[in-house]
């Protein structure tokens, strides 16, 4: 199936969905064209949130999202051009792979039954497992196995949450082939992960999620670059913290230093790699000891939210 158009499938329109007091996504704006878009960020930053209403599955609290121009919102018709695969696994031990297909094909309305399914299982590789009862799969082989059955209606757009989860590398790479297959197709795919690399391998563009916010869109090339841009802060132990915080301040990889109240200093760069060539020899010219050196914001929510702050 070849879909046509470079235009916006999906529109997303000052998107906010608040629960209670609790705000998880706000006020977030975006287009998503045919291809492969990445949905970057940390867990809890809102992402599954964000796929369920676009999928139409979740409310919008505010403002609007549109697919081919509708709303998703109970819109039956649509749902049948949508497929969904949520991050957690809704799959029945006892069932055999081929028999969950064609349970989903079945619920999606498809006339001729066993042959989507094996052309589903068969995208997926799995025509040797299909008869197996589920509950005997590795981990990715249930992903696959899922992926299939989101397959089986042939949609022409897939909505998939954290779907490399538990897979292997050779599972990977598969998943991320064919992903890119069903996109040149001209499929629109949104694909959600919390880890950098695994977007940077798959996704043609990519937005960047924190704390509810959209902190960056683009190619991940401009990605890349905001997120190099971001200052890091390096904590050090030494036996002489105001000397060495002397010494510090003269190296152009150093921005800013403090001296914490138990002596530790806290470096600002913006250059950690050649902070870390110029440290020891700074050190060993000043006849300093440092004791530790220890990064202080290396957790992904930290790099994020740089983005979203600055």
């Amino acid at each position: 199936m070849t879909i046509n158009g470079s235009d916006a499938v999906i529109k997303v329109d000052h998107v906010s969905r608040w629960f209670g007091n609790v705000v998880s996504v706000s006020d977030v704006t975006f287009d998503i064209r045919p291809g492969i878009t990445g949905l970057l960020g940390p867990n809890g930053a809102g992402k599954t949130t964000l796929l369920r209403m676009i999928a139409g599955l979740a409310k919008v609290s505010d403002g609007s999202i549109t697919v081919f121009g509708e709303s998703v919102r109970n819109n039956s018709d649509l749902y049948r051009r949508i497929g969904v695969m949520s991050e957690h696994e809704t799959v029945y031990q006892f069932m055999k792979g081929r028999e969950f297909v064609k349970m989903m094909a079945r619920l999606k309305g498809v006339a001729d039954i066993d042959t989507a399914a094996d052309r589903a299982i068969g995208l997926v590789d799995l025509a040797d497992a299909s008869l197996r009862p589920m509950g005997t799969y590795s981990r990715g082989m249930r992903q696959r196995m899922r992926l299939a059955a989101t397959l089986v209606h042939e949609p022409e757009i897939l909505i998939l949450d954290e779907p490399l989860n538990g897979a292997d590398p050779r599972q990977r790479v598969h998943f991320q082939s064919l992903l890119k297959r069903l996109a040149a197709e001209g499929r629109t795919i949104v694909i959600s992960s919390h880890i950098l690399e695994e977007v940077e391998q798959i996704a043609e563009t990519v937005l960047l999620i924190v704390n509810g916010k959209l902190a960056a869109s683009g190619d991940f090339h401009a990605i890349r670059a905001a997120l190099d841009e971001r200052p890091y802060h390096v904590r050090l132990l030494s036996d002489s913290p105001r000397e060495l915080a002397s010494a510090l301040v003269k190296l152009e990889s150093v921005d800013a230093v403090n001296i914490d109240p138990d002596g530790a200093l806290v470096v600002l760069s913006r250059n950690v790699r050649d902070l870390q060539i110029e440290l020891p020899r700074l050190a060993k010219a000043s006849s300093i000891r440092v004791h530790r050196v220890e990064p202080l914001d290396d957790s992904l929510e930290s790099v994020f939210g740089y983005l979203v702050d600055r």
